[in-house]
């Protein structure tokens, strides 16, 4: 039985957060019934089909890429890189794997990209459900640390209200400095400080 992994990713967009991608092999003759792009779900459809993914999925795994490496490398690296580490954690192997988009991490097995992937194949809009709510989940956790910008709310984002509270706050460790709004109140980008970790609870099985 040939073993296909979809990969997606979460987080390209915003101001602020790591990029996050995930990584699904559904068992062959049992995908998760329901299963659609993320984008075309509730917050809590999302999150009631993630549920469902991590049983029932024949593997699962999350992987991220962090705000320093987003700006070390820019947004499109960052989320190659992700998609990686999400396919490196699989705990089984899949003989090859399909990505959302054109651009594909380097792997060492067969990797296609497949324009709107996510609306067209179950396993890849899986995979695109596990990476939301896994970014979804590390957001509200930052919003702990940094409720002035409600990043529980709008997850980084670039919503009106997330740039009115750059502008009355500046920006904080877990914006994306080399993003324009957020360049746009600190002057010329200088690496962070201190790194900004994800830690999301569950990435992997």
């Amino acid at each position: 039985m040939e073993l296909i992994a979809g990969v997606d990713e979460a987080g390209r967009g915003p101001l602020a957060g790591p990029v996050f991608a995930a990584a699904v092999i559904f068992h062959a003759r049992s995908p998760v019934p329901g299963v659609r792009d993320s984008k075309l779900l509730t917050a809590r459809g999302r999150e009631r089909l993630a549920r469902l993914i991590r049983e029932q999925a024949l593997a699962w795994a999350v992987g991220w890429a962090s705000v320093e490496e987003i700006e070390a490398h820019n947004i499109l690296q960052a989320a190659l890189l992700a998609m990686g580490r999400a396919v490196e954690r699989l705990g089984t192997r899949p003989h090859r794997v399909l990505v959302d988009g054109r651009q594909c991490p380097a792997l060492s097995m067969p990797v296609q990209g497949i324009v709107k992937g996510d609306v067209s194949i179950p396993v890849i809009s899986a995979a695109s459900i596990l990476a939301k709510v896994a970014r979804d989940g590390e957001m509200r956790l930052l919003h702990e640390s940094y409720p002035q910008y409600g990043f529980a709310q709008h997850k980084g984002y670039p919503t009106p209200a997330h740039r009115a509270a750059l502008r009355r706050y500046g920006a904080c460790p877990a914006h994306r400095r080399t993003f324009r709004p957020v360049k746009a109140v600190l002057g010329p980008y200088e690496p962070p400080s201190r790194p900004v970790r994800a830690n999301p609870a569950a990435s992997s099985r």
